[in-house]
């Protein structure tokens, strides 16, 4: 059944009389106009509501800044290894270099991105997964399983080591660059298989690309050093030196975590995706070789348990979530009554958590890390210290408070040590995972 509704200008002119005829429509108007939707929403009353003061609080560093970057899930997992060197160290602060990670993630999603348009030749031009890859070839955004691929393999060096570039801390004219060459070595390499050329030589001739790649790289954000030297001084004014380092050396030594340890868990309440069962995502990853994306999907009630017990024990917790919805990015806060958008529309806009997965309402966004939550006489956390990697200008000196009912709405995915698991949780990681589309919602990256 085909239904059409013309919009004519009579029925312009019926809404236009409508809306004036209620008085303080053309005070709203004027006022959103001159200030714009979300200050004039902004409810003054839940000013107080979320104060900086938790029962659980880990002391971190000073805040990052991944600036125009797409490498909140990097920074996030590294803010998380770099509060075990501080401990280990006697240190105020400290930071591991992100344009390290950056540099080998570009190069392995691209030799990932040319492995799976090999896999993929015989898919049509115009077929949804070819649209679909092609759309954004590279990317700056992440999984936390991407991350431990790239640390397992190359290891972490301190931030002096391998400092910061333009092109790490504004990462688009590297990703153009990229995107388009990725494009064309596509077209390379599909017209050398359509023209029947063997597989060694189209293997050959992708190498030769990706060398093409290597060198982009190196251009734009420096060599990775393969050793070097570690120097610091403690919060005694103590220095020390630790010479002949190799980046895998120094996250044995330094973060020593056995990175299997961790689990990756969500929350996605769809019909589609039981809980207990583990999920994989099509052609989603960066190290060809590495372990894949893996989710188990919990409730979120399950979730929030698993951050207050990690809390408590005194590490800090990964975390994905959309990050701009009734966000109060001067106030630092995350909360689901900092707006009154109905009141000032008029208008009803919320969705179950479910269905704004399915409609792509809302979907993973940002990582960042929780730091600390204030619990109540049960146990269970009524809001939550965020670690963000913005710097210090937004929220309160870079920190941002959660409410617990924001954790609910708008936190997909936390990471944890599986000894927090039950039974029954541990022995789902034993599941054959379900494959989830590329497209799929819990594809989004960080």
């Amino acid at each position: 059944m085909v239904i059409k509704m013309e919009i004519t200008k009579e029925k312009l002119k019926e809404w236009e009389k409508k809306f004036f005829k209620v008085p303080q429509n053309e005070m709203l108007m004027h006022a959103v106009c001159e200030n714009g939707i979300l200050k004039t929403a902004k409810k003054k009353d839940v000013k107080n509501k979320l104060t900086p003061l938790f029962r659980v609080r880990l002391k971190g560093g000073d805040v990052t800044n991944q600036r125009q970057s797409g490498r909140c899930w990097m920074f996030a997992s590294l803010n998380t290894f770099r509060y075990q060197i501080m401990k280990k160290l006697n240190l105020k602060t400290f930071e591991i270099s992100e344009n390290y990670p950056l540099f080998f993630d570009k190069l392995e999603k691209c030799n990932y991105f040319l492995e799976t348009i090999m896999n993929t030749f015989d898919e049509k031009q115009e077929d949804r997964l070819l649209s679909f890859l092609l759309s954004d070839p590279i990317q700056d955004g992440g999984q936390w399983d991407m991350f431990c691929n790239l640390v397992k393999k190359y290891g972490i060096v301190p931030k002096s080591a391998m400092e910061e570039v333009a092109s790490s801390s504004n990462t688009k004219e590297l990703d153009d660059i990229l995107d388009t060459k990725l494009r064309q070595a596509t077209v390379i390499l599909r017209k050398l298989y359509e023209e029947g050329v063997n597989q060694e030589q189209i293997k050959a001739k992708k190498e030769e690309l990706l060398e093409e790649i290597y060198q982009i790289l190196v251009i734009s954000l420096g060599l990775p050093p393969e050793t070097f030297d570690f120097e610091y001084v403690d919060k005694d004014e103590v220095y020390h030196i630790d010479k002949n380092l190799t980046p895998q050396s120094f996250f044995e030594k330094y973060v020593g975590l056995d990175l299997d340890d961790f689990v990756s868990i969500i929350n996605a309440p769809t019909r589609d995706k039981p809980y207990y069962d583990l999920y994989q995502v099509q052609y989603l990853g960066n190290v060809v070789e590495g372990k894949k994306v893996t989710y188990l999907n919990l409730p979120i009630e399950r979730l929030k348990e698993l951050v207050i017990a990690q809390l408590q024990d005194g590490y800090p917790v990964w975390f994905g979530c959309d990050v701009d919805k009734e966000l109060d990015r001067k106030e630092g806060k995350m909360d689901v009554d900092n707006y009154d958008k109905e009141k000032l529309f008029g208008s009803f806009f919320q969705l179950s958590k479910e269905d704004a997965l399915n409609t792509y309402e809302s979907r993973m966004t940002h990582a960042m890390v929780f730091m600390g939550a204030n619990l109540t006489s049960s146990n269970k956390a009524d809001k939550y210290c965020v670690e963000n990697s913005w710097g210090k200008e937004v929220g309160s000196e870079g920190f941002y408070i959660m409410s617990d009912e924001w954790f609910s709405k708008y936190v997909y995915q936390i990471v944890v040590f599986k000894k927090y698991l039950t039974k029954e949780e541990v022995d789902a990681l034993e599941k054959e995972p379900h494959l989830l589309k590329p497209w799929d919602p819990m594809g989004a990256l960080a």
